[in-house]
């Protein structure tokens, strides 16, 4: 199953919408088939290590890291050539949440004869998937938020300096964050003082991540370097039609949720982007969104990256959060891992949620 995780993790840039999936077919001890998932639309993970093992499944032990799909979708059900193949046991490492499977696809394996087996590392498991684990559990992706500071929690000076906080190697490591999300959110703060991209560097990719601009009163600029090859989308509070057009005319894509206060309803669009198949969002954002979407409970990770400086306390912080009357209220984390990137620290948290 260690081996199924490796070869699962292979498809971390390439599978969305659909889960990051490995199999290992063992027979007599030995491997004599694996695969993975690589591309949505393609063959899973469990037909790629069929065709390697041809003959030699029959009998044999399948070990796959997520219950075999018992559904047609755009391949056939996986269940059926498990079946098929004359495999004797099952060995998966979670259930699917996908309600169109969710067990069907053990159980049928159960009815044809075969054992089968289900929850070995089924932590790292959906580790690897929590982003489509938490689309199908909750209908909303995996948020995580990314921010880089000094150590004194600054993350640019009073005139709005930012560039370059942390080292070249911590930079180099977001790209693979990014390169791992469905999308990119970010707000038009940054976008109108930063002048950012968004996009993947450094990193092969068959696809870039959607870029999502909260822009409440539509300031962006048509122009914006955010918008360049125009796979964007913008959600605003804003119903002018002209104004849409602008950016519609470059295939940028405008969405009107307007919420409380006159800003956007953040729940609303974590909701949509669910439907639209998205599992992992990364927020590279300013204090008011980051702070926000904390607030309102839409924040699931925190990825920090903190340089061995101190900017001093008149300079800009990570998360515009309400006052708190007691040290009870503050927003509680697990810490998941402490790592040094170069000359910096990276901190991987996890928001403890009631």
């Amino acid at each position: 199953m260690a081996r199924a995780l490796e070869l699962a993790a292979r498809g971390l840039y390439t599978t969305m919408p659909n889960p990051r999936v490995g199999c290992v077919i063992v027979r007599e001890g030995k491997i004599v088939g694996e695969g993975w998932h690589e591309r949505a639309g393609e063959a899973h993970a469990e037909v790629h290590a069929l065709r390697q093992a041809g003959a030699l499944a029959n009998g044999a032990t399948a070990y796959v890291t997520l219950e075999p799909c018992s559904h047609f979708g755009r391949t056939p059900p996986c269940a059926q050539a498990l079946i098929n193949s004359g495999v004797r046991h099952v060995v998966c490492a979670m259930q699917d949440p996908n309600p169109l499977v969710a067990g069907r696809g053990l159980q049928g394996l159960r009815e044809a004869g075969i054992e089968t087996r289900c929850g070995l590392f089924e932590n790292q498991a959906r580790q690897l998937n929590e982003g489509f684990v938490a689309r199908m559990e909750r209908g909303r992706p995996w948020l995580r938020i990314k921010s880089a500071a000094s150590l004194d929690g600054r993350t640019a000076l009073a005139n709005g300096v930012s560039q370059w906080i942390t080292s070249p190697e911590a930079r180099l490591d977001g790209q693979h964050w990014r390169a791992r999300s469905c999308a990119i959110l970010t707000g038009i703060g940054t976008v109108l003082a930063d002048a950012p991209r968004l996009t993947v560097r450094d990193i092969e990719l068959v696809r870039q991540p959607l870029r999502i601009i909260v822009d409440s009163q539509l300031r962006c600029p048509p122009d914006a370097a955010v918008l360049a090859d125009g796979r964007a989308l913008i959600v605003t509070c804003r119903a002018d039609v002209t104004r849409h057009d602008d950016f519609t005319s470059q295939g940028v894509e405008v969405l009107h949720l307007p919420g409380t206060d006159n800003q956007v309803d953040l729940s609303a669009l974590l909701r949509e982007l669910g439907r639209r198949g998205i599992n992992e969002v990364l927020t590279e954002a300013g204090a008011q969104l980051n702070g926000a979407l904390i607030t309102a409970g839409l924040a699931d990770a925190l990825l920090l990256y903190l340089a061995p400086s101190l900017l001093g306390s008149s300079s800009r912080g990570m998360f515009d959060l309400p006052a708190l009357a007691t040290l009870t209220e503050a927003p509680r984390l697990t810490i998941n891992s402490l790592e040094p990137i170069g000359p910096d620290l990276r901190i991987q948290g996890q928001f403890k949620h009631n």
